[in-house]
């Protein structure tokens, strides 16, 4: 083949041959995916519809809940309908449509995880300018420059694949499209360090550092604002490892893909947009509360 523009379709390996276990992913990936889309949308009504869920934490939190919401449903309907069927092939154009968005979004919770950090070090660090420096023309613009950073960021994914992926393939995700390309994919294996993992890597030793200062700076607090802050940044931090940890370990090491990575991925893509929601809804007291108030509205 000369190029990828003579690729029409690619089969999908999925995780299992055998029809029995087959059958069980499809229920696993159905609850899975049924209680990932309600959680976050309904956090997402929660804080829409509470006025005591006003403050720019709550308002990342919604846009965080919002882009779990369509990365759980960029890949996990195509994992689950081939779940069922014999025939997994997908076409060349929704292969690459979905691995654009994937990235879009990837990308965009990431810087977003970042900016939710450091609303929390300015919350807990410098309590008396809150409110002055997280103004509400700034909330929605660092919400911008996060999508603004998640599509350049896939955008320069999606170059690489054009550019070097020209033989058929299993997976819609950048190292199966590189390791059966036609040609040395060194190079390109060191982009997509340079652009994925550099970025996973950097933004979580920023998150880290950022975490650090915190609790640094707690000792200064009595014993309930000790307790509310570790709370919260608890949550966060935990939503921050379940997602950064395994991006690194796919993106920060050469282009090679190994027998452990198809778990990984559906760990990150499916199962933690589900535990986000559970995470800030059962460690956050005031969002238990407003989902409360708005029942029974």
């Amino acid at each position: 083949m000369e190029g990828p523009r003579n690729i029409t379709e690619f089969f999908m390996l999925g995780l299992s041959q055998n029809p029995e276990v087959q059958r069980t992913l499809f229920v696993l990936f159905l609850v899975v995916y049924l209680v990932s889309v309600g959680g976050n949308l309904l956090i997402i009504m929660t804080i829409i519809f509470s006025p005591t869920l006003g403050s720019p934490m709550y308002f990342f939190l919604s846009y965080l809940s919002f882009i779990d919401t369509c990365y759980s449903s960029c890949m996990t309907p195509k994992l689950i309908a081939d779940s069922l069927y014999e025939g997994r092939a997908i076409s060349f154009e929704a292969c690459l449509a979905q691995f654009f968005v994937a990235h879009l979004l990837g990308g965009t919770e990431i810087i977003l995880l970042t900016v939710m950090a450091y609303d929390r070090y300015v919350a807990i660090c410098k309590p008396l300018h809150y409110m002055t420096i997280m103004t509400k023309h700034l909330c929605p613009l660092l919400v911008g420059v996060a999508w603004m950073g998640g599509f350049l960021h896939s955008v320069v994914q999606l170059l690489l694949v054009l550019l070097w992926a020209q033989c058929n393939q299993s997976l819609c995700d950048l190292y199966p499209l590189l390791e059966l390309a036609c040609t040395n994919t060194f190079v390109i294996g060191l982009l997509v360090v340079a652009n994925s993992g550099v970025i996973c890597l950097l933004n979580f030793l920023m998150l880290a550092a950022s975490y650090i200062v915190i609790l640094h700076s707690l000792r200064s607090h009595n014993a309930e604002g000790r307790h509310k802050a570790i709370s919260t940044c608890g949550a966060h931090f935990t939503v921050v490892a379940l997602f950064f940890v395994p991006c690194i370990f796919i993106y920060t090491r050469p282009s090679t893909t190994l027998s452990v990575d198809k778990i990984v991925a559906v760990f990150y893509c499916i199962l933690t947009p589900m535990f986000n929601p559970l995470i800030y809804t059962l460690r956050n007291a005031e969002v238990k509360n407003a989902m409360k108030n708005l029942w029974k509205k």
